[in-house]
């Protein structure tokens, strides 16, 4: 089956080894496309909540898919996030077309293009770790009852709810909000001279322009692969958000969508 051929492919927010990671869906994401450049933008490996005994054959297949990509040609620069932070020791690091950062500068058609995960921007981070990992594990938990409750609705003949997004939708807001997130990494962006800044961790895809009194900035997050399965990607001079359940391929002698991939 034919790729979709990409300059640049922009995924963060995995978290490998976490209950609530989409990694089947990722690998036929992954499979769909041929990228000259993929950026892991930061939290791959979900190394806070990450336990020995969890770490389904899914998400060691999307590794291998990583790798199978760099094998081919991909250049991969994989960032580092606050969820996988004791990369950072090592960054600098390389292995064949795989790079390990902390950011990422790229000139694309004349545009510089700032990329890093952005956990620098949330005071729950820089001041209260230890809430945040409480955050997290409760999280994981509602992951866990949110399945309870689908299964008993499925039982009864009703649809699938998705109250965890919902609640992690809410609160990423407010996070946003106290911080001021994305207007940080804007300012800074435009004080830097930079034309695209691109972040994660919030787990909230988009694409947007902001202006400042001291000028204007593209800002983009490539959202996560736990509630939006969203990735941004670079073609023909444009950025495109790519959401996963609105992904369809066609030829003239077949019709099907990304979930009918092996």
């Amino acid at each position: 089956m034919s790729k979709r051929a990409v300059k640049v492919a922009v995924i963060s927010d995995v978290h490998l080894g976490f209950l609530g990671c989409k990694a089947k869906e990722l690998n036929k994401y992954l499979k769909s496309i041929k990228p000259e450049i993929l950026v892991i933008n930061g939290d791959f490996v979900d190394i806070w909540q990450f336990r020995t005994y969890y770490f389904p054959k899914a998400h060691a297949k999307v590794i291998q898919r990583i790798f199978k990509l760099a094998a081919d040609g991909t250049k991969i620069y994989l960032l580092t996030g606050n969820h996988d932070e004791a990369l950072r020791n090592y960054s600098g690091m390389s292995l064949g077309n795989i790079e390990l950062e902390d950011k990422l500068i790229l000139e694309l058609d004349g545009k510089t293009h700032w990329f890093f995960h952005g956990d620098i921007f949330d005071v729950t981070m820089r001041g209260s770790r230890w809430l945040a990992k409480l955050g997290n594990t409760g999280y994981e938990l509602l992951i866990l009852l949110n399945k309870f409750v689908n299964g008993l609705r499925y039982l009864f003949g009703k649809g699938s709810i998705n109250f965890t997004k919902a609640i992690k939708d809410a609160t990423k807001r407010g996070v946003k909000k106290l911080n001021n997130y994305e207007m940080a990494a804007a300012n800074i962006a435009i004080d830097k001279g930079y034309d695209v800044v691109i972040n994660g961790h919030i787990h909230l895809p988009v694409i947007k322009e902001i202006e400042t009194e001291n000028g204007s900035v593209t800002y983009m997050n490539s959202g996560d692969w736990v509630e939006n399965m969203t990735a941004l990607e670079y073609h023909n001079g444009k950025w495109e958000l790519i959401h996963y359940n609105n992904l369809k391929f066609e030829n003239p002698y077949l019709k099907f969508d990304i979930n009918d991939l092996p």
